[in-house]
């Protein structure tokens, strides 16, 4: 009798298997805003981390426009298939010990599959409608697109940065001026083709409360030339 009873329940984990939801692409877009932060989409566009336009059975630590890539992933040897991805995703440091991913992962298996689905759907196509889908499937929650900073407005662009105290007093080039603790400022630089002219950086709003802002300049040398002490 116990047997049976074993032999029974082994048939209905075997059905339960066999019935299990197919991979669906859609809700792997809808999942992917976990990834869009720090992955684009769109080919060659690397953000904090590689773009995963195309990922689907590339091996890992590769993609010639990414330099970041840590040793470990570089030397892991992993190409990315159903497989590989599922385990990565499922546990990033625990697959390859030393990557720089440190996203926890993602625990339940559906939702891994789906994101899977959803890049290999991707991988052939134009990175652009890959990019816009995600965004439709998420209900206009995905990705914003990143403005290129050479031609935003002039309430945009920076014209000097004053610093006094605990202040930073952001000056733009329609003549207002916006003030930030100092905690709240950061600098940073974009070298890309996105990225702001020379002399003419650029500041863009960051925060839910609208205090918090980052500069963008085109290069490290001019961020000391534009912020001045002064009271």
């Amino acid at each position: 009798m116990k047997r049976t009873v074993l032999v029974l329940a082994g048939l209905c984990v075997a059905v339960t298997t066999a019935y299990a939801e197919e991979p669906d692409a859609a809700a792997g877009a809808r999942a992917f805003r976990a990834c869009a932060a720090c992955h684009s989409l769109e080919q060659n566009r690397n953000m904090t981390g590689p773009s995963l336009a195309g990922v689907a059975n590339r091996k890992a630590g590769t993609l010639p426009s990414f330099t970041r890539y840590s040793d470990a992933l570089k030397q892991s040897g992993v190409s990315w298939n159903e497989e590989s991805l599922d385990h990565y995703l499922e546990n990033p440091a625990q697959f390859i010990p030393g990557n720089h991913m440190t996203f926890p992962g993602i625990p339940d298996p559906q939702t891994r599959a789906n994101i899977i689905a959803f890049l290999k759907q991707n991988g052939a196509t134009d990175s652009k409608a890959a990019e816009n889908g995600m965004a439709g499937g998420m209900g206009g929650m995905g990705q914003r697109p990143v403005p290129n900073l050479k031609t935003v407005a002039t309430n945009a662009r920076v014209k000097e940065i004053a610093y006094c105290r605990d202040t930073f007093k952001v000056t733009t080039q329609d003549g207002n001026s916006r003030e930030f603790w100092e905690r709240n400022l950061r600098f940073k630089t974009d070298s890309s083709d996105d990225g702001p002219a020379k002399g003419a950086p650029a500041i863009v709003a960051a925060g839910m409360m609208g205090d918090r802002a980052s500069v963008i300049f085109s290069s490290p040398d001019e961020i000391g030339a534009f912020v001045k002490a002064q009271c």
